[in-house]
């Protein structure tokens, strides 16, 4: 499916389209959403460009991701998908500038294209081009990074609260344990692909700013790319910082769990230790030889009894002088 905006009153409207092969002339946004062939040939037959295959769109060169074509600019970015889900992933949008017509090839539905669409059809700038609207996308694919990367920091704040300030229950601490690990690798894996992202968005501005040297772009929009680098340079730096804030919090959770899992091989030992020489007395009885003068006492039993209690805890209580428990 496809959509096509066209300026009315001071905003962007989707137009009705029932006819793929007449399509508007002065649309200014087309929107290609896997799109089928006839969809295809209709926008490269309005806008004289070749649309990307999916497997074209997958290429990582960068010669073949950023290029110009009969004087189209070709751009593809890899964007964010269902970060709020347990499943986040990316996908490859390419951005294609033909004359002052902006043309987008997706297969999948990043939010910042719903939130532009619903910000131009209120109102738009007049005379509004492709240039324009592939600005407004930008700069709402770089706000949503930043309100992930927001979001990351603020679980990955929680998640290190609770592994160095836990609750004074001790109960259930195997799956708080678990669950942890897995909001840590979940976050680990978010933030990673809002990285890929940010660096694939840098890639198509920095493409920009070079090919608009040439190219009547107001000062504007000039200083709103290059206000984007920068936006673009600073998330990356904090999407490293919350990689390597990340990993620390992973170190932290492996080291909690050995000493929890030290504190109990720690019980084992001293159990073992405490229980040895009752053992050993009870072993030396149970072999009933025939001479075993001890056999013969009427307090024999008792004085076992006693003194494999002694033996207990006499261990017990010299590490609790060490302060070994």
């Amino acid at each position: 499916m496809f959509s096509v905006f066209v300026p009315a009153e001071a905003a962007l409207k989707k137009a009705a389209i029932t006819d793929p092969s007449a399509l508007p002339d002065n649309a200014v946004w087309v929107d290609l959403f896997n799109p089928s062939s006839a969809e295809d040939r209709a926008v490269e037959k309005l806008a004289g460009i070749s649309v990307p295959t999916r497997e074209d769109m997958q290429e990582i060169e960068i010669s073949s991701r950023l290029y110009i074509e009969n004087g189209a600019r070709y751009m593809t970015a890899t964007l964010m998908c269902h970060s709020d889900s347990d499943m986040p992933r990316t996908t490859a949008v390419t951005f294609i500038l033909a004359g002052h017509r902006l043309v987008t090839v997706r297969y999948d539905q990043p939010r910042p294209f719903a939130v532009v669409e619903a910000k131009l059809a209120r109102s738009c700038a007049p005379g509004i081009t492709g240039e324009m609207v592939l600005m407004e996308l930008l700069d709402a694919v770089i706000d949503r990074c930043a309100d992930i990367l927001e979001k990351v920091g603020a679980d990955i704040d929680q998640v290190s609260h609770e592994i160095f300030e836990p609750n004074n229950e001790r109960h259930g601490h195997a799956k708080q344990y678990s669950q942890i690990l897995i909001a840590i690798g979940r976050k680990g894996d978010l933030t990673s692909k809002v990285r890929e992202s940010l660096v694939s968005i840098g890639r198509v501005v920095t493409f920009l700013s070079a090919v608009v040297e040439g190219v009547k772009w107001s000062k504007d929009m000039r200083e709103q790319l290059k206000t984007m680098q920068r936006d673009v340079a600073s998330l990356t730096d904090h999407a490293s910082y919350l990689a390597s804030k990340i990993t620390f919090v992973l170190d932290a959770m492996l080291g909690v769990v050995n000493l929890e899992q030290n504190n109990i091989i720690k019980l084992f030992s001293v159990m073992a230790v405490v229980l040895m020489p009752p053992t050993l007395i009870a072993s030396i009885y149970g072999m009933n030889f025939k001479m075993m003068p001890e056999l013969e006492w009427a307090h024999g039993y008792p004085m076992a009894l006693v003194l494999m209690l002694i033996c207990a805890i006499v261990p017990y209580w010299i590490f609790k002088w060490k302060k070994w428990l």
